[in-house]
């Protein structure tokens, strides 16, 4: 396939969309907030998000909508003024170099641990442990059963994803993404086996999504539903301490089909993280099963290279493909993409770590385009 008739490399365009390709760099935990007030800066994740401006579109890491949605250290935040200061210089050094930039909103949930809450126990939809790790400031841990959300705490967190939200448009963003995925507190809502409710928010499938709804009807009272994005994994199974059951997927099902009411800029799908292929109940062709019944911008993500992500938009399967550590270790990839370039390695041993080294210190192979 010739370079310049990739479909990655195409400009996409709908009524709430304006990107010059179709590759995005996915949301990516980078823990670099390693100061006091957990915000972003301008020299770090400024110049770290500016590299790779010639996406069609950047998701930054989550960016907790309170304190008590922490469950990672060093993660900034987008509930302080300091926060909201320190992202500004961020989108600014993005927009300069011609980029588009949505701010991811996180709650993690049970995914968390006490020590990120002075003793307290995290919240979720029911005190089910997830039986998994959480890293703390001492290292990982095992996770304990967290407090089962009272209504005036679901409230709270409604506030909390409406404000956020605000604070993003504030602070300069083009758009936000609501990660209500891979295991964090949306997902634990969703899923029967996380969400052991008997009120109006556990029970049956429109009953788990309630929480979801709610918090995009507060959004869009506080900035354009058009300026929201959704993230999704449905068939996520055995890790991030998700567990699906029959009703997982007729769930997510009801969500996709429900979202066609909310005129958002794209829903953003990943696909399996793990086989699941032996689970009766799950879907291992995600794009595939969710393109025909949702009818707006549809982004897939989860281990796609150059090939794959061509084809996925070829087959009429997806809009926008999303990589993930391929941008971690070339911030210039459409570049790459374009030119035939080789992709440089990434080093996992500094994915988490604080500073410039893994960060900001790969070079661009090519030469970027503004």
């Amino acid at each position: 396939m010739s370079t310049d008739k990739q479909p990655l490399l195409q400009p996409y365009e709908s009524k709430n969309l304006k990107l010059r390709n179709r590759v995005v760099m996915a949301p990516m935990t980078r823990s670099r907030a390693n100061n006091a007030e957990k915000a972003a800066t301008g020299d770090l994740q400024g110049t770290y998000y500016e590299q790779r401006a010639s996406a069609g579109l950047i998701i930054t890491e989550g960016s907790q909508v309170s304190e008590k949605a922490v469950g990672y250290i060093n993660t900034p935040g987008i509930h302080s003024a300091a926060q909201v200061a320190g992202w500004k210089e961020v989108t600014e050094k993005v927009h300069a170099a011609g980029g588009t930039i949505f701010l991811q909103l996180w709650h993690v949930g049970r995914m968390s641990h006490p020590d990120f809450h002075n003793g307290d126990l995290p919240h979720s939809a029911s005190a089910i442990n997830p039986n998994s790790k959480s890293y703390t400031p001492e290292g990982f841990k095992d996770t304990v059963a967290p407090k089962e959300m009272t209504k005036e705490d679901i409230e709270q967190t409604i506030k909390d994803f409406a404000n956020a939200a605000k604070n993003a448009i504030e602070a300069g963003f083009d758009g936000v993404e609501i990660h209500s995925s891979n295991g964090y507190l949306f997902h634990q809502f969703f899923n029967a086996t996380s969400n052991h409710r008997t009120d109006e928010y556990g029970g049956s499938k429109e009953n788990r999504a309630r929480f979801l709804f709610e918090v995009l009807d507060a959004v869009k009272q506080q900035i354009p539903i058009q300026k929201v994005g959704l993230r999704l994994n449905p068939s996520l199974h055995g890790i991030f301490g998700m567990t699906m059951d029959e009703d997982t997927i007729p769930t997510f099902d009801y969500i996709i089909e429900k979202l066609n009411d909310y005129d958002l800029a794209y829903l953003h799908l990943s696909e399996p993280f793990t086989d699941v292929s032996e689970i009766p109940y799950a879907e291992t062709q995600i794009a595939k099963r969710y393109r025909p019944i949702y009818k707006g911008t549809l982004m897939i993500n989860s281990n796609f290279d150059q090939e794959k992500g061509n084809q996925v938009i070829e087959d009429g399967d997806a809009d926008l493909v999303a990589f993930g550590k391929p941008y971690i270790s070339n911030p210039d990839l459409v570049e790459r993409f374009e030119q035939g370039v080789e992709l440089t390695d990434w080093d996992q041993d500094t994915f988490y770590t604080p500073g410039h080294k893994g960060y900001t210190d790969y070079e661009a192979k090519t030469a970027v385009k503004a």
